[in-house]
């Protein structure tokens, strides 16, 4: 059977944006506009006559190729740049013949592989961009609106000391920030055209324009115009076996996926039957069950949590590829591709799927309040031992607490309830210690930092 991959076993995003962007036709597109840019290119430094380059141009818009048959002759020589490369020069052969002879002329297989995935990348971070805007927004949003909503902050999964809602919302944003610094920067500066021909001399490029009429060119020249036509950052030199653009782009998108997997497992967890503070955002057949029909799964935060527990390891691949041999290595670049591809997938489908996670999460604060009170005050227990040190020391109001807790949690009676009857804390006003709306610290003004640091970042 004759297929593309379309994403049956990838639910994170199959059908987001991101697939279409980063699809096998999206890569053999990529791959002829590269050939089409650098016949332009060419063609302006007088090595490729402008009309042939329009040809090449033209035919490569027009596409035609079959994906499957050159994605299996692709086995013969390991690329798919070699399979490509012919069966494009007949396509431009049957409009032009003459034109045929410039197709690829000087290049190699990873000038054009290199250079497409770069244009694949700043497609897909450019969605990317879009859908971190949007979880900002949504988020900022929230921490507003919850900056002072009452809730138990927990570690070790054990209710802690009450925090706030907007303090909680507020750290997703501070990743979610942080992620989009670190794509804006690649984006910006970090996706660089690749050209440098056989062994990244490009001399086959020089050798071309002395038989052009005696151009007095080396081929460097080349690198400008080149970058220019594919919208990329000119290289300061051919990076076949120096591949910071791609560990560069693998480390970005493990932060992306990390941050919005903080935000999708808290999701998970406040989502909870027995916490139930959050609910994922409903939709018709959303977070339904096979086999029990009262589920109501978090569906969105599992896709999220399942884009970051992969995309590590596919950086990890990336960076690995970076112990490149020689000046074109055997193996190391060819085990980027799928790796980077799935990267960007996993990435640009978590991010979608966080904006609709964010814009739409059910927020139950009165679900949130009473969770705070399950402890029956001992939430609050480390306030009472830090009033209570100047009353009776710290190693004496420590142990009090502690056995007045234990207490509470075996009787099933109140913290305040068995504090109360002690002698010791005779005149201690216990009613303002005890409530947990007066101990959440400076998590206001916190919430307050970082919705500053959006604002400014935004210009909201």
């Amino acid at each position: 059977m004759s297929r593309t991959d379309s994403g049956l076993l990838a639910p994170t995003w199959s059908g987001t944006p991101v697939e279409a962007t980063t699809c096998d036709e999206a890569w053999l597109r990529a791959m002829l506009e590269v050939e089409a840019a650098l016949a332009r290119s060419q063609a302006k430094l007088g090595l490729v006559p402008a009309a042939h380059a329009e040809v090449i141009t033209k035919t490569a818009e027009a596409g035609g190729l079959d994906v499957v048959a050159l994605a299996r002759a692709s086995r013969a020589a390991a690329n798919p740049v070699v399979a490509l490369v012919p069966a494009f020069t007949a396509l431009v052969a049957a409009v032009d013949p003459e034109a045929a002879e410039h197709v690829h002329r000087g290049s190699t297989s990873q000038d054009v592989l290199d250079s497409a995935a770069m244009l694949i990348a700043r497609r897909v971070l450019a969605q990317i961009d879009g859908d971190l805007s949007r979880v900002a927004a949504a988020l900022a949003t929230l921490a507003e609106e919850h900056r002072d909503t009452l809730v138990a902050g927990r570690t070790l999964a054990q209710h802690a000391v009450p925090t706030t809602f907007g303090l909680k919302v507020a750290s997703w944003l501070q990743l979610v920030l942080d992620a989009l610094a670190r794509v804006r920067s690649v984006a910006s500066a970090g996706l660089p055209a690749s050209l440098g021909g056989a062994a990244g001399t490009l001399a086959a490029y020089g050798e071309f324009a002395e038989l052009e009429g005696g151009l007095p060119l080396h081929g460097v020249e080349l690198i400008a115009p080149f970058a220019e036509e594919l919208g990329l950052a000119e290289p300061v030199l051919p990076w076949h076996t120096v591949r910071t653009p791609i560990a560069d782009l693998g480390a970005v998108l493990s932060f992306v996926t990390g941050a919005l997997g903080k935000f999708a497992v808290d999701v998970q967890t406040l989502s909870r039957t027995e916490i139930a503070e959050v609910a994922e955002p409903a939709a018709e057949g959303r977070g339904t069950s096979s086999a029990m029909p009262q589920k109501r799964n978090p569906v969105l935060a599992t896709l999220i949590v399942s884009a970051a527990r992969q995309v590590p390891a596919l950086s990890l691949v990336l960076a690995q590829s970076m112990i490149a041999e020689d000046e074109r290595p055997a193996g190391a670049w060819h085990a980027e591709w799928q790796a980077l591809r799935e990267a960007l997938r996993l990435t640009g489908g978590a991010t979608f799927t966080a904006a609709e996670l964010a814009e739409g999460l059910e927020v139950d604060t009165d679900r949130m309040r009473a969770n705070v009170d399950l402890t029956r005050g001992a939430i609050v227990a480390e306030r009472l031992a830090v009033a209570l040190t100047p009353v009776l020391g710290k190693a004496k109001a420590k142990s009090l607490l502690t056995s007045a807790s234990t207490e509470a949690s075996t009787t099933g009676t109140s913290l305040a309830d068995v504090l109360r009857p002690l002698p010791d804390l005779a005149g201690v006003d216990l009613d303002d210690l005890l409530d947990p709306a007066h101990y959440t610290g400076a998590a206001a003004q916190l919430v307050d930092r970082v919705l500053l640091r959006y604002r400014n970042y935004t210009g909201s």
